[in-house]
């Protein structure tokens, strides 16, 4: 895998002291522990602001994760798309099918460690229903669903349990949604 914002040496630990100080400077906890082995489909929510991402960065880095995560393709314009992509990022296009579940689940074939961030709700405004890519890509590729999380009630965020998929979609997505009950965003009204 390409090296990112997370696994560029030398940078990555001088990053990671700033985002342990910038959390400490707005109170802030990252909640959560540093994982040796990196192999699982991690979600993140509620995803309700622009915040969540520089707040994503900072968790990420202080919890020591090696992170690619999901944006629309438009995040990525010339001439900052390497930037996005070095902080993590991949590239898609919403306005086609793109086979970007199949190929999400190739790269975890090919890869002994792949951490993929994806946001359920797909967007920062208010949905009624999560999409299920992230369900699908961890259970073809025979990985557990990390929950991630923001809880600007309790000014925290970071990773809680691991979710093992059972193939039944619709009842595991009521016990994934379950966890996230009490977590409120950034931006409340848009959860």
């Amino acid at each position: 895998m390409r090296t990112t914002i997370f696994s560029t040496p030398l940078i990555t630990p001088l990053l990671r002291i700033i985002s342990i100080g910038i959390l400490k400077l707005i109170g802030w906890k990252a909640r959560g522990k540093v994982l040796e082995h990196q192999r699982f489909v991690l979600i993140g929510a509620p995803h309700t602001s622009n915040w969540d991402f520089p707040l994503m960065l900072l968790i990420v880095l202080k919890l020591r994760l090696r992170v690619f995560w999901m944006g629309k393709h438009t995040l990525f314009p010339f001439p900052l798309g390497w930037l996005m992509k070095w902080l993590g990022g991949i590239p898609i296009n919403r306005t086609a099918s793109h086979n970007v579940v199949n190929e999400t689940v190739r790269q975890y074939r090919e890869n002994d460690e792949l951490v993929v961030l994806i946001p359920p709700e797909g967007t920062r405004k208010k949905v009624n229903q999560w999409k299920t890519g992230f369900y699908h890509i961890a259970n073809m590729a025979q990985v557990p669903i990390l929950l991630g999380y923001v809880d600007a009630a309790n000014k925290e965020a970071g990773i809680a349990d691991f979710f093992a998929p059972t193939g039944d979609l619709e009842k595991d997505m009521l016990e994934i949604r379950r966890f996230y009950a009490n977590k409120k965003g950034l931006n409340a009204e848009n959860a």
